[in-house]
């Protein structure tokens, strides 16, 4: 019997967010053959968690899992209001951990955390820094899946040589700390003075204003290209040459797996899930939080070493074929094939 799903998270159009989870893994479960129905799409907050707790109770008898992505702020309540309907309907329900910072909210809401992850089927965790996270407050519900890519989207550019052309993709949000990357750039334009900045990615919270401003005050000439679709930025990165994340908070972002599996070789802040994701230096660089001098000097020293450069990319590129979704459905389908169908449930 085709297990029947209901997936619950942000799967918005506004162009303030970038594409979440959701968007991929949906689409990916339904070519394996699952029923899938997803919830929301609605930009308000209280349409969005209307529309999520009505598709689970007008479905409630025609399902039988419910995959719940989980971040750690404002959307947790998202999580935790939906695990809650789920478990008075007897539904299974399955939450799949993103954010960088619910390790935080595991010890900042205990009570709540008990209920929604307690409770859970199983805790879906997408590497060690969050099924360690998890352990460690009592959970045993937990297991690694990793977050996932098609690969064939992905063509592995080899670069003959690396310059000083960096691409950042990310949310324009102060937890990403797009400034830092605008000052790395800064300390770089000085010794190189053809080195090249692009920064992808929605205004969030004023932090693309303010990134703006301070390049042109600074007579930094940063491209600013908004907004883009996966395909798009994955075309734009044939010109660069370094990928630069600069987040203060962080699980194992998707697109740091997509640049690996381009051939740009990763310079990240250490923090979060990074370095279950990074093994420095073999298959990228990690510094310290909020330190631009020594981003910019790990940039410096893979400019001057280009063999070692062209190692860490080929290196990340053989990592990230883990990453393949032909790999980890098997996985998923694992995990999926062991909830009991809904007709053995009454």
């Amino acid at each position: 019997m085709t297990k029947r799903i209901l997936y619950i998270g942000n799967n918005l159009t506004n162009p303030t967010f970038t594409a979440t989870y959701i968007s991929f893994f949906s689409e990916a479960l339904k070519e394996e053959g699952y029923e899938v129905k997803t919830a929301s799409g609605k930009d308000n907050k209280i349409l969005r968690l209307t529309d999520m707790l009505n598709l689970i109770w007008h479905n409630r008898n025609q399902t039988d899992l419910v995959l719940i992505d989980t971040y750690g702020a404002q959307n947790f309540y998202y999580a935790y209001s939906t695990a809650k309907l789920c478990y008075r309907l007897d539904l299974p329900y399955i939450p799949i951990l993103h954010g960088g910072n619910l390790p935080e909210r595991l010890k900042d809401s205990k009570d709540l955390s008990a209920e929604l992850f307690g409770k859970a089927f199983v805790n879906i965790a997408p590497s060690h820094f969050l099924h360690d996270a998890f352990k460690a407050e009592g959970f045993d519900n937990v297991q690694i899946i990793p977050n996932s890519i098609v690969l064939r989207n992905y063509p592995f550019k080899e670069r003959q040589r690396f310059d000083p052309r960096l691409l950042w993709v990310r949310r324009f949000q102060e937890r990403y700390n797009p400034l830092m990357a605008l000052k790395v750039y800064e300390k770089l334009y000085q010794k190189y003075p053809g080195a090249r900045l692009c920064m992808v990615g929605p205004e969030k919270d004023g932090s693309l204003s303010r990134c703006k401003k301070y390049a042109k005050k600074n007579n930094l000439p940063v491209y600013f290209p908004g907004k883009m679709k996966k395909e798009a930025w994955s075309s734009l990165s044939v010109d660069y040459d370094f990928f630069i994340n600069t987040t203060d908070v962080d699980n194992t972002p998707i697109s740091v797996i997509e640049a690996m599996g381009l051939g740009l070789p990763v310079v990240s802040t250490n923090v979060g899930g990074m370095p279950n994701l990074i093994n420095d230096p073999h298959d990228g660089v990690l510094v310290p939080q909020n330190d631009e001098t020594a981003m910019t000097q790990a940039l410096e020293e893979l400019l001057e070493n280009q063999e070692k450069t062209n190692a860490i990319a080929l290196a990340a590129r053989r990592k990230v074929e883990e990453f393949d979704w032909e790999k980890v459905k098997e996985q998923w389908n694992e995990v999926l094939s062991s909830v009991p169908s809904h007709t053995s449930l009454q």
